[in-house]
């Protein structure tokens, strides 16, 4: 088994590898003056199962293309297997067609990855669990929710509930709330652009509970800081979420400082910052995507491991 890292992440992929006790492979990434990229692998992976640890995050496409060449670096070395281990996987959101002459980019790239000579995918938290049937190779996916739900248990929480910021997450804020034996609510909202959110009203009683949001990634923060002002005036106590992704930006850190959420609750599934004034607390998930590994790498079943 031999684990290597793009330049999206790295120092999930050595806390993996410290999980797993081997050593991450060596590989030489450049960037040459003209943009382009280039990769060569500093060891032999003739026959070997590889697996390529990369978020695609902050320059998405830079990301991918960096991806796709230690892959096809691979394929021309003679691996046995090539294994996409994504904690992030970006493009997600755009998984249809919800406006005429738009792509569904989420496809694309599934395509992508296996014209480049992915064999399997290891992906967390998904935005829509039907990108899975966008792969004709196995998809294992994995979640945060058991790193989430372990923080979680050891907060002192007065008569916690669950609370989906949208609609579309309503399975796994229901699978949350299952977990942490409380009860579950939504808010409906409306979105009038990709940074702007309208939240209209709440389905259940939050008055005088610690709500906890759970969401699969936040950016702008304009969902979670409009679900927020609505459950406060619905007499929520305190306000906590839980997102997997946290690719928090200047403009969601600015809205954060300015709303009612106590605490924002991440993985480090992409490379966190601090923001001055914005309560931040970072969850590793590097155990059980190294568990995966191990389990992938040792044919054994990974199920237990979806289990939400």
């Amino acid at each position: 088994m031999k684990i290597f890292s793009g330049t999206a992440n790295p120092q999930l992929a050595r806390n993996i590898v410290q999980f797993l006790g081997c050593e991450l492979g060596g590989a030489d990434i450049e960037t040459f003056p003209d943009g382009e990229t280039f990769v060569k692998l500093l060891e032999n992976v003739r026959g070997e199962d590889c697996y390529i640890v990369q978020s695609v995050c902050g320059q998405p496409n830079e990301r991918l293309m960096e991806m796709f060449i230690m892959m096809d670096a691979m394929k021309r070395a003679s691996a046995a297997r090539i294994t996409a281990v994504i904690p992030y996987y970006g493009y997600a959101r755009q998984d249809r067609k919800d406006q005429p002459r738009v792509p569904i980019t989420a496809k694309l790239v599934a395509n992508l990855l296996v014209a480049a000579g992915a064999n399997r995918v290891l992906a967390l938290d998904l935005h829509a669990q039907q990108i899975m049937g966008f792969f004709d190779i196995p998809v294992d996916h994995l979640h945060g929710s058991p790193v989430m739900v372990k923080y979680l248990r050891t907060k002192d929480l007065k008569n916690p509930i669950v609370d989906s910021p949208d609609a579309g997450g309503v399975k796994q804020a229901y699978a949350y709330s299952q977990m942490l034996g409380c009860g579950l609510a939504i808010v409906a909202k409306q979105r009038k652009g990709p940074s702007e959110v309208e939240a209209f009203s709440v389905i259940g009683d939050v008055r005088d509970c610690d709500v906890i949001m759970v969401d699969d990634l936040v950016s702008t923060c304009g969902t979670l800081v409009a679900a927020s002002q609505i459950l406060e005036k619905n007499g929520a106590r305190d306000i906590y979420a839980a997102v997997t992704h946290g690719l928090v930006s200047e403009k969601g850190a600015e809205r954060l400082r300015q709303s009612h959420i106590k605490e924002l609750i991440i993985t480090d599934s992409v490379p966190q910052k601090s923001y001055p004034g914005v309560q931040i607390t970072v969850l590793s998930v590097a155990e059980i995507i190294g568990e995966a590994i191990r389990r992938i790498h040792n044919n054994q079943s990974v199920t237990s491991l979806f289990k939400l």
